[in-house]
């Protein structure tokens, strides 16, 4: 983690090194929030599929944000503070904020829950099937783990239902992972649906 003194006349030159982090331990995304402090997501590389992890996967890296208390002092007068911040129980990845949690199924009654298909009889609430949204990679990162068939195909609808992407696709020891490319999909709510020669996994996600 680097600091420079932007007010200096040479920038560059003011360069100071505050912090080193060492694999399998990645830096992830910088974000001032409303107390003026700025936090640092860490993702820790527990091996694959990266994402989701793993629900044994647990340590001081992607439990807690670093904090830098005082942005504005120079060197450690800034306050920064190595994984500091715990964030109870839950775990981060790469980026900040928090992604709201979109699996967590229908609410009954809600006029949010408006995506529908031509199969959504058979619509299948994956425990399985993860699908995150990078909005500044432009990517929808697709991982499936402990799945029953060998072959099948990855579709993706949009918030009407319309089929915009469509794939055959091969599981590897019950594993599959996709890295979708999304910079030419309008903002909005979209479903991915995994479909096997034994099962059907659906999962929502969100391009903002």
């Amino acid at each position: 983690m680097f600091q420079f003194d932007l007010s200096a006349p040479n920038i560059a030159a003011s360069i100071d090194t505050l912090w080193e982090i060492q694999y399998p331990a990645q830096c992830g995304t910088l974000r001032l929030a409303p107390d003026n402090k700025i936090y640092f997501s860490t993702f820790y590389d527990f091996g694959f599929p990266g994402y989701p992890y793993p629900d044994t996967a647990y340590n001081q890296y992607n439990s807690n944000l670093s904090v830098i208390n005082f942005p504005d002092s120079a060197g450690s007068a800034c306050g920064f503070v190595p994984h500091g911040f715990s964030l109870g129980g839950y775990r981060a990845y790469y980026g900040l904020p928090n992604n709201p949690k979109y699996d967590l199924g229908p609410l009954v009654g809600s006029g949010c829950d408006t995506i529908t298909s031509n199969s959504e009889a058979h619509y299948d609430s994956a425990t399985n099937l993860f699908v995150f949204n990078d909005s500044e990679w432009d990517i929808a990162f697709v991982n499936a783990k402990n799945l029953k068939g060998k072959t099948g195909i990855l579709i993706c609808y949009d918030i009407q239902g319309r089929e915009i992407f469509k794939e055959p696709l091969q599981t590897t020891n019950g594993y599959y992972t996709k890295d979708l490319a999304t910079h030419s999909f309008s903002k909005g709510m979209y479903m991915v649906q995994l479909i096997t020669d034994k099962e059907k996994l659906s999962k929502k996600f969100v391009v903002d």
